[in-house]
């Protein structure tokens, strides 16, 4: 056991992320990995470069998606470029300071994007249940401040997380039962006494995770009563359409993300939970932009438009 003397001093300085070490075939998974962060990457740069170079997209529903998609591409950066390392050479050992910074990172961008998916659908209520005072609300000041506001909140918000951590002490054994330095398994290797940290997890779980679900499910909840009182059939699949592709990802995200941490911590949720951080760590930021690009009129045509021009070599 570590001396108490020793005060945040930790006796262990790595962790081994034990991840997907029981799984055979690892250079398969590798690549498979690999192909989906190459996607991600390419998909949610190409999201990014159109709305910044398509006047047809500086509309604040556009200026939020290219926030996204450049959170999406921070976000998987994150994660996946250590764990191809590990797959690919089997050193699965990370630093006390690099697993830190894995968290601190990992964490504070999960944040930021609870708070955009609540902005992006506030976005959408304005639009469809406010439109006559919606070019007065979302001003480009405004959705600056918004923006804005989900990236401090978010970075704020872990801060005071990752420094808690820092302060835990570590005496064995560092064997991290996940694929990427997460709160619960590191707080269940330390020697300290758990229940402060579980208990400040859990508050910021609240605000940050809780809470912009909620606004967001309030939003949504708004804009089907406004939907549905629109008199013709059109009317309605026009302004359901302008939501949807948004409903789809806050569906995928909070859905994978609220299962993976409700549920108990048990030997036998243990691989199911591991599929689910699969699925909002890798997946969701790779789905994320092809929702978009897919269902979205705007976002096609602006590739095609982008497209020309590099036909005939003005790209």
């Amino acid at each position: 056991m570590a001396n108490p003397e020793q005060g945040n001093q930790t006796s262990i300085t790595e962790f081994i992320l034990l991840g997907f070490s029981t799984l055979p075939e690892l250079r398969i998974l590798f690549l498979v990995f690999l192909m989906i962060y190459i996607a991600t990457m390419a998909i949610n740069l190409l999201i990014v470069a159109l709305v910044v170079a398509d006047q047809s997209l500086h509309t604040p529903m556009y200026f939020f998606l290219g926030n996204l998609s450049c959170l999406e591409t921070c976000y998987t950066s994150t994660l996946l470029p250590r764990m191809l390392v590990g797959l690919l050479t089997e050193d699965r050992t990370i630093s006390f300071s690099g697993c830190l910074s894995q968290y601190y990172f990992f964490g504070s961008m999960a944040a930021t994007e609870c708070l955009l998916l609540a902005v992006m659908s506030y976005d959408r209520y304005l639009a469809i249940h406010k439109p006559l005072h919606y070019a007065a609300c979302m001003r480009g000041r405004s959705c600056l401040q918004l923006a804005g506001g989900t990236w401090i909140g978010g970075f704020l918000a872990n801060s005071i997380t990752t420094l808690s951590m820092s302060q835990l002490t570590f005496c064995g054994p560092n064997g991290i039962d996940h694929f990427f330095c997460d709160l619960i398994p590191l707080v269940k290797l330390s020697c300290n006494d758990p229940q402060v940290m579980e208990m400040l997890a859990f508050t910021l779980c609240l605000i940050f995770t809780l809470v912009p679900f909620l606004l967001t499910l309030m939003s949504y909840i708004c804009i089907i009563v406004t939907i549905l009182r629109i008199p013709s059939t059109t009317g309605r699949q026009r302004a359901f359409s302008t939501c949807s592709s948004h409903l789809i990802v806050v569906t995928i995200y909070y859905g994978t993300l609220l299962i993976a941490y409700m549920f108990p911590a048990t030997n036998t949720l243990r691989d199911f939970k591991k599929v689910l951080s699969v699925t909002y760590t890798v997946l969701t930021p790779l789905v994320n932009p092809l929702i978009y690009s897919l269902r979205n009129k705007e976002v096609k045509e602006a590739l095609r438009k982008a497209l020309r021009k590099c036909r005939v070599g003005q790209c």
